[in-house]
C-alpha cells in the first residue's frame, strides 16, 4: 500500500490546492446532482449522498450551489444533465495503469479528450478489462490531523466498524475500509466526534509498478492533464516511488 498512500497524500495536497482556485467546484457539484438522481434528494436516506455534499462544504462550495444541485438531481428543479458513469483504461509512462473515471452528458466528447490526454502524455488507451483487474474498489476516509486526532485515536474508532488499516499521510490520515463497509466506518468517526474531510469509493491498486524520478514527473504531468477534463472526476494509477522520488517529482 506504501505507493498507495504516497499517492493519497499527493491527492490530498493537490485537492486543497485545487479547491483554492475553484477548479473543484464543479466536478464536486456534478457528483452531489448525479447522487441525488441515483438514491433521491435525501442525504440522510442516501448515505452516497450525503458523502457527496460533505465533499463539496469541505471544498468551500456555496451551500446555495450545493441546494440547486440537489433539486437539479432529484428533479424537484428543472435543467439537470444525463450525467453517464464511464471508466476509461489506459497505461501510462513505464507502463504504470491507469483508470480514469468520468462523469459526463457527451460519450464522444469524454472518450476523444481522454484519449488525446493519455497519448500527448506518453501513455496509451487500454481494452476495458485489461487494467481494472489490477485495482480492488475500498472504501477510503480522509481525516485531518488536528490536535487531540492522532493515528491511534482514529484507529480505535473504526477497527469495530470494518477498517482495515489507517496510513498516516503527514497532514492527514486515510482510512481504508472494504467498499460495503465506508457508510458504517464514516458513522463510527462521527459518533467518535471525530471530523473527516471525504469519504468515497475508490479504486487501490493491488499491483505497483516503481518508478523513478523521471518517471513520477511523467506520470504525474498525464495525471494532471486528465484532471483538467471537465468529463474527469477521477485518476488513479498503480505507480509506486520513494519519498525522496516523490519529493523531487513533486518540486
Amino acid at each position: 500500500m506504501s505507493g498507495h498512500s504516497k499517492w493519497a497524500t499527493t491527492k490530498h495536497k493537490k485537492a486543497a490546492v485545487d479547491a483554492k482556485r475553484g477548479k473543484l467546484f464543479a466536478k464536486l457539484i456534478k457528483n452531489v446532482e448525479v447522487a441525488a438522481r441515483t438514491g433521491g434528494g435525501d442525504p440522510q436516506a442516501n448515505p452516497t449522498l450525503y458523502d457527496a455534499i460533505q465533499k463539496a462544504k469541505k471544498s468551500s462550495v456555496p451551500n446555495e450551489n450545493i441546494d440547486r444541485a440537489v433539486k437539479r438531481g432529484s428533479g424537484a428543479e428543472a435543467g439537470g444533465a444525463d450525467y453517464q458513469n464511464i471508466t476509461y483504461e489506459g497505461y501510462g509512462p513505464g507502463g504504470v495503469a491507469l483508470l480514469v473515471e468520468c462523469l459526463t452528458d457527451n460519450r464522444n466528447r469524454a472518450a476523444s479528450d481522454v484519449r488525446v490526454a493519455v497519448t500527448r502524455n506518453g501513455g496509451t488507451m487500454a481494452d476495458p478489462g485489461s487494467v481494472s483487474y489490477m485495482f480492488h474498489r475500498k472504501g477510503v476516509i480522509i481525516v485531518p490531523a488536528t490536535d487531540g486526532v492522532d493515528e491511534d485515536t482514529v484507529m480505535e474508532a473504526v477497527l469495530d466498524a470494518g477498517a482495515e488499516e489507517v496510513n498516516d499521510l503527514g497532514e492527514a490520515y486515510e482510512i481504508v475500509t472494504e467498499a460495503t463497509d465506508l457508510v458504517p466506518a464514516r458513522k463510527a468517526l462521527q459518533e467518535a466526534g471525530i471530523d473527516y474531510d471525504s469519504a468515497d469509493v475508490n479504486f487501490i491498486a493491488s499491483v505497483q509498478v516503481e518508478v523513478d524520478v523521471d518517471g513520477a514527473k511523467k506520470i504525474l504531468r498525464l495525471i494532471d492533464a486528465l484532471e483538467d477534463l471537465d468529463d474527469v472526476q477521477d485518476v488513479f494509477a498503480n505507480f509506486d516511488a520513494s519519498d525522496e522520488v516523490m519529493a523531487q517529482a513533486e518540486a
